[in-house]
């Protein structure tokens, strides 16, 4: 699998790319459908949104409009997931915002994790929708995983669980 990030929006969001064969799905395209549009040259069959904060779905409604194609989110999402050529799992993510989801290509050793964890920090929980003792337990139930899991937030560097573990104070 090919994973493309591109930096979109004020917020500098991290949407990305990811492709398989043929097919590509979308994950949080938080702004400027134009510049992400221009990083496509597969079928898109599908838009993963971690959460719906503004800066994850800015995009949202024009690529929807221009590829016909199926959302998924925490309400739509079974703990399985096949869509075309990818296969995923989803893990309940809560405390950044109610409606956080996090999503596990457990082939490939990725998880794809919006606002819940950043390179040797957490997202905020004082938002609207989030809660700091759900947080806690999201991240307990995320620890449990492998430590070579590389790890694609919704803002900044990718890491992985190994580090986060070693250097997230939150951990």
């Amino acid at each position: 699998m090919e994973i493309k990030t591109i930096k979109v929006g004020f917020l500098q969001t991290n949407c990305y790319i990811l492709t398989l064969n043929d097919k590509c799905l979308i994950i949080d395209p938080g702004d400027e459908a134009d510049k992400i549009i221009k990083n496509i040259d597969k079928d898109v069959i599908g838009i993963l949104i971690t959460h719906y904060h503004f800066d994850h779905i800015g995009a949202l409604n024009s690529l929807k409009d221009k590829y016909k194609c199926s959302i998924y989110d925490i309400y739509n999402c079974k703990s399985n997931m096949e869509v075309g050529p990818f296969k995923f799992e989803t893990i309940i993510t809560k405390g950044h915002k109610d409606d956080c989801i996090t999503y596990y290509f457990k082939d490939n050793q990725m998880m794809f994790v919006g606002d819940f964890i950043f390179k040797g920090s957490i997202g905020r929980c004082d938002l609207e929708g989030g809660n700091y003792d759900e947080m806690l337990k999201s991240i307990e139930l995320i620890k449990k995983y492998d430590d070579d899991i590389k790890v694609y937030p919704g803002h900044g560097d990718e890491t992985t669980l190994l580090y986060e573990k070693q250097n997230n104070p939150y951990f």
